[in-house]
């Protein structure tokens, strides 16, 4: 899936895609935190998704902004933590 504009869901058929395929739980990361990472969130949580955000795989050109999304906006749309904490959490649920 190519994305072209700031989130990974606009004009794209990336919902459905996952919907069709059962996922409930999306992980994000990307560069430019405060404009694609944020939108894609947004979208995800909108769309009734579940929304993790991996805060150690994203960055920003404002480390401004970079900090705004994190301590402001993602709290707001899912559950923030570092990938580690993220695959740790992933594997215990396998067991």
């Amino acid at each position: 899936m190519t994305k072209r504009t700031w989130g990974a869901f606009t004009k794209t058929d990336l919902e459905k895609y996952l919907k069709r395929l059962g996922v409930t739980q999306v992980v994000i990361a990307g560069i430019a935190t405060s404009i694609g990472v944020e939108s894609t969130a947004r979208h995800a949580y909108e769309y009734g998704f579940n929304v993790t955000l991996a805060v150690d795989a994203m960055t920003d050109l404002s480390a401004e902004a970079h900090t705004n999304s994190i301590t402001w906006i993602f709290p707001r749309l899912g559950e923030t933590g570092t990938t580690q904490e993220i695959i740790a959490l992933l594997d215990s649920t396998r067991a």
